[in-house]
């Protein structure tokens, strides 16, 4: 048996009395994930007295490839990012450009087409042009999105789930069908690089089941519910973990359990608490695992956490109840399309609380009053103009206005 008065990770202080070998101490240069004592489970940031130059590892997501359409990655210690050739924009490079933004309020801009632009609306806002302020006692979802998007709230991380914690919630869904095939309920993780080691919290639908899942370090536990009763309007869920324990219980159904494999026994997650969806365009970037493809598609209320059998529940959030952002969320039961006229044949489409009119061919704009010009890069078919000459339209076709060095009738003659 070794008596340790300190146990130092990565090197000894200066201070400290050390064998030193050559006169030089050398500090490990690395990552240090998990480390146990005497089979005892210690966390390396949570329980340290002191440190100096600790930072995050770096994780290199750059070596998954993810930026789009001859983007470049870049990464640091702390984050990634996609460096955009011109003419797209997005986390991945993945859109084209909103050239002349009309959103307002912080909503995200999406080109419908190289004119129309869409407002994905942030939280607590709603509106062709997210211009509208809206109440939302009992958050509506929409799944994921024609553009790719999901609709999602995030709360700041949730403190001391380390070792317990015990949800209860409720939800109703909006389609029977798409709403319980892949859908996300609600996740929170390591900053969702997905990798096969984070540790994370997640809870989803799939083929009409329950599927809820966590990782502490040394493995993944997996409880899936029985098929839910889709006679019944709303469902109520509680779930939780104590250690290497956790247990689910849908509607009616009996109470299921399951013991997480390895020794680890803590969650250690820094992510913020995602319910409904989550921020980033795609659903590789979230831990492996369970992964959900798309967010949830209906109403989720009633959502309290606690993280001791001696505390109560509270809502998550801070202050509580509060989420920090969201996207296309909307107010349970409510339709923005009410509020919405689409001229000219136009379809109201909705999703949480973005809203938009889908124009039949030939016309454009926010409500479908714009006739599509013969010159438009929305004309179908379009114009034959090359080599950078500028269509004219005319009364019956159009003409192409060639630059200099240019000739024939769409100036394809150098």
């Amino acid at each position: 048996q070794i008596n340790f008065g300190s146990i130092f990770l990565g090197k000894v202080p200066a201070h400290e009395e050390v064998h030193r070998c050559a006169g030089q101490i050398y500090g490990y240069k690395g990552c240090i994930r998990d480390f146990q004592v005497n089979h005892k489970e210690l966390f390396i940031i949570d329980e340290a007295l002191a440190g100096r130059n600790v930072e995050n590892c770096n994780v290199p997501i750059c070596d998954y490839h993810p930026c789009h359409n001859g983007g470049t990655c870049t990464s640091d210690e702390e984050n990634w990012y996609c460096e955009c050739p011109k003419l797209y924009t997005g986390k991945l490079c993945q859109f084209a450009t909103c050239d002349e933004n009309p959103c307002g309020n912080g909503a995200t801009c999406f080109p419908k087409s190289r004119r129309d632009a869409v407002c994905l609306c942030p939280y607590g806002r709603s509106g062709i042009l997210c211009s509208d302020a809206i109440n939302i006692t009992q958050p509506s979802f929409s799944g994921t999105d024609v553009f790719g998007y999901t609709s999602f709230l995030a709360y700041s991380t949730i403190p001391n789930i380390t070792f317990y914690y015990e949800f209860r919630l409720k939800f109703q869904l909006a389609n029977h069908h798409s709403a319980l095939q892949d859908n996300l309920i609600f996740f929170t993780g390591q900053k969702g690089q997905g990798l096969n080691g984070d540790d994370f919290l997640e809870l989803g639908l799939r083929n009409g089941r329950v599927v809820y899942s966590y990782n502490l370090g040394s493995g993944t536990a997996t409880i899936i519910s029985k098929p839910l009763d889709l006679t019944l309007n709303i469902h109520v869920m509680q779930l939780g973990r104590n250690l290497q324990k956790g247990w689910l219980k849908v509607d009616d159904q009996k109470n299921k359990t399951v013991t997480s494999p390895g020794r680890l026994v803590g969650l250690n997650v820094f992510s913020q608490f995602y319910l409904g969806g989550y921020r980033e365009y795609t659903p590789e970037l979230l831990p492996k695992g369970p992964r959900f493809k798309n967010g949830f598609q209906g109403c989720i209320f009633d959502v309290q956490v606690r993280t001791s059998l001696n505390k109560g529940f509270k809502s998550p959030g801070t202050p509580e109840g509060h989420p920090n952002s969201g996207r296309s969320v909307g107010q349970c039961k409510d339709s923005p399309c009410s509020l919405i006229k689409c001229r000219n044949g136009g379809k109201c489409i909705e999703s949480g609380s973005t809203v938009y009119c889908d124009c039949l061919t030939g016309w454009k704009g926010a409500f479908c009053t714009e006739t599509v010009s013969v010159c438009d890069p929305e004309h179908d078919p379009p114009h034959l103009c090359q080599q950078g000459s500028t269509c004219v339209p005319l009364p019956s076709g159009y003409t192409c206005h060639c630059p200099l060095g240019t000739a024939g009738t769409y100036c394809e003659q150098g």
